[in-house]
């Protein structure tokens, strides 16, 4: 079984959409993407990489397993 990694912002957005989300769209202090009635809030883009604990609370809210996100 694969673990999640750090991910760059790119990245998140880049996989998001792969998994049929919409966006990035301003929205706030924060972009939104959205899939259907769900919104997920992003963080803004910034250097550094987003780590797994922050990536796992963004995947629960999306409603995304850790299977799906890694495409097992």
């Amino acid at each position: 079984m694969l673990k999640l990694t750090p991910v760059s912002w790119r990245e998140l957005v880049k996989r998001l959409r792969e998994l049929g989300f919409e966006g990035p769209y301003a929205g706030g202090r924060h972009p939104q993407m959205r899939r259907g009635n769900v919104t997920v809030i992003i963080p803004n883009p910034h250097e550094g990489d987003i780590g797994v604990g922050f990536l796992r609370r963004l995947l629960r809210q999306a409603l995304v397993s850790q299977e799906e996100w890694l495409g097992e």
